[in-house]
C-alpha cells in the first residue's frame, strides 16, 4: 500500500511541474507579442493622427463691373476721308453714333461724335484712331469699377422683392378695409423703389456693356477777311430814308401808347403849379 500511495504521489508531482513549464512558456510567447504590438501602439499614443483636411469650398466668382470711357481729339487734313474711316470702324466694331454734330466756321471744320461701342472692342476702337491719319490733340480714357454699387442694387432689390412677396400674403389674409389700405400703399411704395431699383440696375449695365467716347475731328482752315458786300449809294440812302421814318413811326405810336401817363403828368403840372401861385400869395 506504502509502494502505491508513492508512485501516486511522484505522479502528481510530475503533473504539475509540466503544466507550470507550459504556463511558463505560454507567458513568454504572450510578453513577446506584447513587446512587438506595443511600440506601435505606444508611438501612436505619442503622435496623434493629423488632422483632416477640410472641405475645400466653391467660391462664387464675382465678375467685374468695369465703365468705360473716354475722350479724343484729333486733328486732320482730309476731314471727310477720316470720317469715312471712322463710321467704317464703328460699325465693324459693333458701334453706333448716340449724337453726330458737325462745325463749320472761318477757322475750321469739325465733328463731334458720342460714340457707343461694346466694352469688348472698346480698346480696338482707340487703337484704329491712333493708328490711322492725324495727329492726336487731346485723350483721356477712363475706367470705374461699380462692382460694389452693382451688388448693392441687386441686394437691396432682391430683399425688396421678398417684403412685396410677404406684404402680398399679408393683403390675402386681411380682414378689414383699414388693414387692406394699409397693405396696400405699403406695396405701392415697395413697387416704386422697386421700378427705381430696376432702372439703375438696367442703366449701369448699358453703361458697363456699351463704352462712351467722345470723339472730335477737326481740320483747320487758312483764314481769310470776306468783307460784307455793300450796295450802292442811292440805295443805302432809301434804307436809311425808310428806316428813319419806321424809327418816326414807332416812337408816335409810342408816345399814343402811353397817353394815360400824359394827363396823369398834365394834372401833377397843373396842381403844382396852382400849389405854388398861393404859396407867393400868402408871402
Amino acid at each position: 500500500m506504502k509502494n502505491t500511495f508513492l508512485i501516486l504521489l511522484i505522479a502528481f508531482i510530475a503533473s504539475s511541474c509540466q503544466q507550470k513549464t507550459q504556463q511558463s512558456f505560454a507567458f513568454a510567447d504572450t510578453v513577446e507579442m506584447e513587446e512587438e504590438i506595443s511600440p506601435m501602439t505606444r508611438q501612436e499614443e505619442i503622435m496623434p493622427p493629423a488632422p483632416p483636411t477640410p472641405p475645400v469650398e466653391n467660391k462664387e466668382v464675382i465678375k467685374k463691373k468695369i465703365i468705360k470711357d473716354g475722350s479724343i481729339e484729333i486733328e486732320v487734313q482730309e476731314l471727310n476721308k477720316t470720317k469715312a474711316q471712322v463710321d467704317s470702324s464703328v460699325a465693324k466694331l459693333g458701334g453706333y453714333y448716340a449724337s453726330e454734330k458737325l462745325n463749320n466756321t472761318n477757322w475750321e471744320t469739325s465733328y463731334n461724335l458720342k460714340i457707343r461701342v461694346p466694352s469688348s472692342n472698346f480698346e480696338r476702337l482707340i487703337l484704329s484712331l491712333e493708328s490711322g491719319d492725324g495727329e492726336i490733340k487731346y485723350k483721356e480714357i477712363d475706367a470705374r469699377d461699380v462692382t460694389d454699387q452693382f451688388i448693392d442694387i441687386e441686394t437691396r432689390l432682391k430683399n425688396k422683392r421678398n417684403y412685396l412677396q410677404k406684404y402680398n400674403d399679408l393683403l390675402k389674409q386681411a380682414k378689414s378695409v383699414k388693414d387692406v389700405l394699409e397693405i396696400e400703399e405699403k406695396i405701392r411704395v415697395i413697387e416704386e423703389e422697386i421700378e427705381s431699383s430696376t432702372g439703375q440696375l438696367k442703366y449701369l449695365s448699358d453703361l458697363v456693356d456699351y463704352s462712351t467716347l467722345n470723339l472730335t475731328i477737326t481740320k483747320t482752315k487758312d483764314y481769310k477777311y470776306t468783307p460784307k458786300k455793300r450796295g450802292a449809294f442811292i440805295e443805302r440812302v432809301k434804307t436809311a430814308l425808310l428806316k428813319g421814318w419806321i424809327g418816326f413811326v414807332d416812337f408816335m405810336v409810342f408816345v399814343v401808347k402811353v397817353w394815360p401817363f400824359w394827363i396823369i403828368l398834365f394834372f401833377v403840372i397843373h396842381f403844382w403849379k396852382k400849389y405854388r401861385r398861393r404859396k407867393k400869395d400868402k408871402k
